[in-house]
């Protein structure tokens, strides 16, 4: 067993996730909007590039998590690879905003290319610092606060960039917003790379297992498939995020045309507004408690919680969309609702992801953290462009129209999207929970002492 970690040690890991988020949070929230309405790019030719890029990290992530595994050095396997991945992703974050006065289809190729870029070099930064949580400690305890409190400094940086991001862009700018955007992605660069520094002096490798010999590519797939836990993770994590994201990606349209534009005369333009501040918020404190809730109520309860708290908000939603489409107390109880539950579950899926790391220790003899938290990222990516191909396809096949009052059809349309469907995977995600899902806490503690015992034997 290792000793505990300070808090201090705690607050500094979670600090890199302040940095790492502010940089995905820029890129996620406003690149599409900068490349269409500040830089003229056309619609089509940039949700073509997202895709591509996206699908190309996803399958692109996997072999870096071999390459850290493979890595040693006296600085550990995590750590060189999260300072080097930051720096080349702040310099290419840079560069994707700049400020360059290129213009028609030589910017499509700089845009181009520094999206992909940007992805790649992201990659070699955030695989690594996920596969440090099972590393640091051992302790079941330790690990839930270690797996929530990176989850709320993310939190934090996405509510700061969302909120205030468009307000720093026209300061900054000075009336001209393309340099404003230049000039924030240096100051996120700057405080990135302050974050990852950070981590990296404060946090170091406890657990340990002796030198093996490095992973090929024909390992790296033994450990993917002979690890049976890997596909209930899988399913879970990919299962979460298609619904968040596609959630995510129509309560906008939501709110503008369905609660707001159909009530007009109610409507004032703050109800998604509201609905996402108080998402972040909700975010926040579920994460907070879900270490305390876990080892009050039970890992299993507490997982059906994370599951079905967003069935509930969703359903509360759709039925006041009927009743009090503009009512802002009802549209934030929802959300919180539904974020309290999202929350849980994006500390959950870093708690589980660590124990079948040490589940595929126990049963394959080999620690590849970074393999497995690779398919974490893999997921998200890959959930981010089948979600995106969706709503594309799910806005033309409703019969949507930009900027019009939209058709019954249309509108129920969007309740589907926006509620049904991810309240149907987010219900999924507990029935793969409870059958495939098989680290209970007794079989789990039966599991660490004998891990224990092997490494000190060796």
């Amino acid at each position: 067993m290792n000793k505990k970690l300070s808090w201090l040690s705690k607050i500094c890991f979670g600090i890199g996730a302040f940095g790492k988020d502010a940089v995905y949070a820029i890129v996620g929230t406003y690149l599409m909007m900068y490349l269409t309405d500040y830089r003229s790019v056309a619609p089509a030719f940039v949700g073509g590039l997202f895709m591509v890029a996206r699908i190309w990290d996803a399958f692109n992530d996997p072999f870096m998590g071999m390459v850290v595994d493979n890595t040693r050095t006296k600085w550990g396997k995590f750590r060189p690879w999260i300072m080097i991945g930051t720096i080349l992703n702040a310099i290419v974050l840079v560069l994707l905003f700049l400020d360059n006065g290129i213009e028609g289809k030589s910017y499509l190729v700089w845009c181009s290319v520094f999206y992909l870029l940007w992805g790649m070099t992201y990659t070699i930064m955030d695989i690594p610092y996920w596969s440090l949580v099972p590393a640091l400690t051992d302790d079941e305890n330790e690990r839930s606060q270690i797996s929530a409190i990176p989850r709320i400094f993310a939190s934090c940086a996405w509510l700061v960039i969302n909120s205030f991001g468009l307000i720093l862009v026209s300061t900054l700018g000075g009336g001209n917003d393309v340099r404003g955007f230049s000039i924030l992605a240096i100051i996120i660069a700057v405080v990135y790379i302050f974050a990852s520094l950070v981590t990296c002096l404060t946090c170091r490798e406890q657990v340990i297992t002796p030198k093996a010999e490095k992973t090929s590519v024909k390992g790296m797939i033994n450990v993917l498939f002979k690890n049976d836990q890997v596909k209930v993770i899988l399913g879970i994590a990919l299962f979460f995020n298609v619904a968040y994201q596609l959630s995510n990606s129509f309560a906008l349209y939501y709110f503008k045309y369905v609660a707001e534009r159909t009530y007009a005369s109610e409507g004032n333009g703050v109800l998604y507004p509201i609905y996402a501040g108080m998402a972040g918020f909700a975010q926040m404190a579920s994460m907070a408690i879900l270490p305390m809730l876990s080892a009050k109520i039970g890992k299993k309860l507490s997982f059906f919680c994370a599951s079905f708290f967003p069935v509930l908000g969703f359903a509360l939603l759709w039925i006041f969309g009927y009743i009090i489409p503009t009512n802002i107390i009802a549209v934030g109880v929802c959300s919180a609702i539904i974020n309290a539950g999202i929350g849980f579950m994006l500390v959950f899926i870093t708690i589980i992801l660590s124990e079948v790391v040490d589940y595929g220790e126990y049963t394959l003899g080999t620690r590849n953290e970074s393999i497995l938290f690779s398919m974490q990222t893999f997921v998200v990516k890959f959930a981010g462009a089948f979600s995106g191909f969706v709503s594309g396809i799910g806005l033309t096949a409703i019969g949507y129209v930009a900027n019009q009052q939209q058709t019954p059809g249309a509108e129920n349309g969007m309740r589907i999207i926006m509620f049904l469907i991810p309240a149907i995977l987010s219900g999924l995600c507990f029935l793969i929970y409870i059958k495939g899902y098989k680290l209970t806490p007794e079989f789990y503690s039966k599991m660490r002492s004998e891990l224990a015992a092997r490494r000190k034997e060796s």
